[in-house]
């Protein structure tokens, strides 16, 4: 059974850094395209970065891009979110998720994406 566990997550100030941990079981490294999500009350849930299972290729929402890195541990079942110079807006929940039947490179769409995590809160703030 696939489950993924996010962990991490804390209140920093602006320009600190957090990595946020997603632990997945049962997925198939080297396939699977892995997502991170995040979501503010009131907003829907937006894609900040993913990387593609096959190749490696990694994307990032223009918003993060330069402050965020993704990476993958296929060997110990973890995805990482590297965030730097951390901004107030970049607070919210934020969420992994797999994807199970990725095509070309990986996508930050919510509907493509089988399994989520229950999520961890980032609080950016003086």
């Amino acid at each position: 059974q696939l489950q993924l566990v996010e962990s991490g997550g804390g209140l920093v100030q602006p320009g600190g850094s957090l990595r946020l941990s997603c632990a997945v079981s049962g997925f198939t490294p080297g396939y699977d395209d892995i997502g991170w999500f995040r979501q503010v009350p009131g907003k829907e849930r937006e894609g900040v970065s993913c990387v593609t299972g096959r190749s490696g290729t990694t994307i990032y929402a223009e918003s993060v891009k330069g402050r965020f890195t993704v990476s993958r541990d296929n060997a110990r079942n973890m995805v990482y979110l590297q965030m730097n110079s951390l901004k107030p807006e970049d607070t919210g929940v934020y969420f992994c998720a797999v994807d199970r039947h990725p095509w070309g490179s990986c996508v930050m769409t919510m509907r493509d994406y089988d399994y989520w995590g229950q999520g961890t809160q980032v609080t950016v703030s003086a």
